[in-house]
């Protein structure tokens, strides 16, 4: 786990619309390198558009290692990975998908950060995937966020890049791409921010996402506010929440309001009476489909990132996020979280819970119970995190 470093400059990057011309703004002035991570990676005007700068910056010289998940972009076209290895761009798929239905269960195991270096002077991290944000012209665009940073924390985030891409290098037998590449310059001072690199993994940072939430949750003393596109918090998570009501910190989450994956959706609603009743608030954003992993506490501490706060994230997927002490970023990103919850999202009831059919009252106790039992049949402590 890495310390708090001082002398960042911190940008918060507002859904695609703001992210994807500052990374491919970062991308066309590479003279050195590019490391790129996203589990996602789609082949739509977006895409297209970032491989097309990445194609460009290795015609010309610069090292683009680009590395995707082997399941979240496995349907990745071979003639995009012709014309990317044409041009000299590395490319390496994370535990490519071999046996759809496997059941080893290392194949859960997934690559889910969306991290971005260009010359170890400029990173990028956040929840933001490499493909359009439009899912449909009804609604509005998916919503996200990602932060540059410029300054000595971009250092951290090239090593645990390049550690990453040598290993995946290393088991898929290419050698060549698995040499250390000549550091580059350590980046300079850049601003006042004070932030470090959380990152998760299945070695020595097996809880770090998780750790860094429960700190800020167990100190915070006015607010907390929570933001979390799939949300199915352990037992730790839960309680941590529970207290902090209980000790008149106003506790604030904003959740997937409309389906995406079901399972995780209803079974995330299990815990909504308790939370209630406890007088955490409940919104559901409504707007569109949100994919926001954020976080702000006191107006102070605030993180972004890759981690949901659900059994993929927390105990299996390599996750990053960026935590920060900084209140310019914080109070920019409490304010956007305010914006969402006062025009995009409405507000959970007690007496929402107990309407409708009862079927659909009984989905969230039926889907909790599912995922209790994958989570056991899969190795990974169903009761123990769940219960």
């Amino acid at each position: 786990m890495t310390d708090f470093v001082r002398g960042n400059h911190l940008t918060l990057l507002y859904n695609g619309a703001d992210f994807f011309p500052a990374l491919i703004a970062a991308i066309e002035s590479a003279r050195r390198e590019i490391y790129l991570e996203s589990y996602l990676f789609e082949t739509d005007a977006v895409g297209i558009a970032v491989i097309e700068a990445l194609m460009a910056a290795a015609r010309r010289g610069v090292s683009v290692q680009m590395q995707i998940d082997g399941f979240g972009a496995r349907n990745f076209p071979a003639g995009w990975q012709a014309r990317l290895g044409d041009a000299g761009v590395r490319l390496l798929f994370f535990r490519p998908e071999v046996g759809r239905f496997s059941l080893n269960r290392q194949r859960l195991r997934r690559l889910h950060r969306k991290l971005t270096v260009v010359d170890g002077q400029v990173g990028f991290i956040g929840g933001i995937n490499i493909l359009s944000d439009v899912d449909s012209p009804e609604l509005a665009p998916r919503y996200d966020y990602s932060v540059r940073v410029n300054g000595p924390l971009v250092a951290q985030m090239r090593e645990t890049a390049d550690r990453v891409w040598r290993h995946t290098a290393w088991v898929q037998l290419q050698p060549e791409w698995a040499r250390t590449l000549p550091a580059p310059p350590k980046p300079m001072k850049a601003g006042q921010s004070i932030a470090k690199l959380a990152i998760r993994d299945n070695f020595r940072n097996r809880h770090a996402i998780e750790q860094e939430y429960l700190r800020a949750i167990e100190t915070a003393r006015d607010e907390i506010i929570i933001a979390n596109a799939y949300f199915l918090p352990g037992y730790r998570f839960r309680h941590a929440l529970l207290r902090a009501a209980e000790r008149g910190v106003s506790v604030v989450l904003l959740l997937q309001g409309r389906v995406d994956h079901a399972l995780l959706h209803y079974a995330s609603r299990g815990f909504y009476h308790s939370f209630l009743k406890a007088g955490i608030e409940i919104y559901e954003y409504r707007k569109g489909f949100m994919h926001a992993k954020v976080a702000v506490v006191d107006r102070y501490w605030a993180t972004v990132g890759s981690s949901n706060i659900d059994p993929f994230s927390l105990l299996l997927a390599r996750e990053a996020n960026i935590v920060v002490r900084d209140h310019d970023l914080a109070g920019a990103l409490r304010d956007d979280l305010q914006r969402r919850l006062d025009h995009d999202s409405v507000a959970i009831a007690p007496d929402d819970l107990r309407r409708g059919r009862w079927y659909f009252r009984i989905l969230p106790w039926i889907s909790h119970g599912i995922v209790r039992v994958l989570m056991a049949i899969s190795g990974y402590g169903g009761r123990r995190y769940l219960e």
